[in-house]
């Protein structure tokens, strides 16, 4: 059902972090080589704008919209035909967001350096952002609401929203993508999904004039599309499919443990499950759990397929300091710590896109509800990102503010370090001030 490695017995100190991660269960995806394949499609975007990103989706969707811009019509009537239940879960999922990025908010700074001499910094929203709602095995309503709560408290102006064309739905996204939209006042959103939507808000293509950032989730063929285009535009990470770790000892419920891994094995076949625990009992009732557990579940054969793959394991370990060593040098997307004292452990972990404590904070609950965001980084990513969040999409800009004595006093210092790296005009541009 699943692969176990024993690391019991390793000198887990005296390997580095390339070592550690040779040893760790890790998905083997090549955006590399995704990115040498959609280099062509993205090139065909830039120049051939809207027919381009047309054809794509009737090639890779297998559908052509009637037209790329979702008509307000459509948006509206999404929203009226919400089911109720699943709009009260969308409204609780929006206010709880907005709450906790409300207090991610930065404020404008002023530092005195010197009299007469200061900098601020200020807090400016880019102006106009794309977000990627994903809709391939899964369609993604939350991912509507993490991508545009948080640029909406920085401020952004115009936000576009894209997700790929429903064949079933003709032509336009879900209809429960369409009616978070119009549940947040998003008015631009786009029947565009893959490498193709990333290139077409990088670039532009038909009403959809180019945006300053990119941002969310996607498969490998998107993550690949936004590592060609950063530089054109920002972007968040090139966030991939998903992974739980859960770092447990023997007070962890296996059901609990189980029921985890399993709800983020459902997501895609290459979805990452791995377990790190210093307790052989909890291990084997873990996985005898799974076996009662994945054939009751919907997506039974594509959970087996995460559980069993390379990138999935039940990992053991001496020790909770050893596991913990571990599960920093995965650097899981999402880490649940269910151990004694599960919160010490948790504030000692240095490397994970969220971290979840303790038996009643289950990854699903930050999927939806938390308040926190699930846009998080990937494949080792979180050891040097972070989460998308309001400073993802603020830029800190520096203002300069010396009057003259303040100038004349830094004068000499400015002119000295010129001449150090023989840029005379550097000083003279002072210098010219006090003749």
């Amino acid at each position: 059902m699943i692969p176990r490695t024993d690391l019991r017995g390793t000198a887990l100190s005296a390997l580095d972090a390339a070592g550690l991660h040779d040893v760790l269960p890790r998905a083997e995806l090549d955006v590399e080589a995704a990115a040498a394949a959609v280099a062509p499609l993205l090139a065909d975007v830039r120049e051939r704008g809207e027919a381009a990103v047309l054809e794509a989706g009737e090639r890779f969707d297998g559908v052509r919209p009637p037209s790329l811009r979702v008509p307000a019509e459509a948006l509206a009537q999404a929203l009226d035909r919400l089911d109720p239940a699943v709009r009260a879960a969308l409204e609780v999922s929006i206010e709880r967001a907005r709450r906790v990025h409300e207090d991610q908010r930065r404020l404008d700074h002023t530092t005195q350096v010197v009299p007469g001499g200061s900098v601020t910094e200020r807090w400016l929203p880019v102006r106009r952002v794309g977000l990627y709602a994903p809709g391939g095995r899964a369609v993604y309503p939350s991912s509507v609401v993490m991508n545009v709560v948080p640029a909406q408290v920085a401020g952004v102006e115009e936000l576009v929203v894209v997700s790929p064309p429903q064949r079933e739905h003709g032509g336009l996204p879900h209809p429960t993508i369409l009616a978070a939209c119009a549940l947040l006042g998003v008015e631009e959103v786009y029947a565009a999904g893959g490498a193709q939507a990333v290139a077409m808000l990088a670039y532009g293509a038909g009403a959809c004039r180019p945006v300053d950032i990119v941002t969310g989730p996607g498969n490998v063929w998107v993550a690949a599309a936004k590592r060609l285009v950063r530089g054109v535009v920002g972007i968040d990470s090139e966030a991939g499919p998903t992974e739980i770790a859960v770092l447990a000892d023997d007070s962890a419920d296996p059901a609990h443990v189980a029921a985890d891994l399993i709800s983020q094995a459902e997501h895609d076949v290459v979805a990452a499950a791995v377990l790190v625990t210093d307790s052989p009992a909890l291990a084997d009732a873990v996985v005898a759990e799974l076996e009662v557990q994945v054939p009751q579940a919907k997506h039974a054969e594509r959970i087996r397929q995460a559980l069993a793959g390379r990138q999935s394991a039940v990992v053991l370990v001496d020790d909770l300091e050893a596991g913990l060593r571990v599960v920093d040098a995965y650097a899981a997307e999402h880490l649940e710590v269910q151990t004694r004292d599960a919160r010490r452990w948790a504030y000692r972990v240095r490397n994970a896109g969220a971290v979840f404590v303790g038996p009643y904070a289950p990854v699903s609950l930050g999927d939806y509800a938390a308040g926190s965001n699930h846009v998080l980084p990937t494949g080792g990513c979180a050891c040097h990102s972070s989460g998308l969040s309001v400073q993802t999409f603020l830029r800190g800009i520096h203002v300069v503010e010396y009057d003259e004595g303040a100038l004349r006093d830094v004068a000499p210092h400015v002119v000295v370090l010129a001449q150090a790296e023989d840029l005379p005009a550097h000083g003279q541009a002072v210098e010219v001030r006090f003749r």
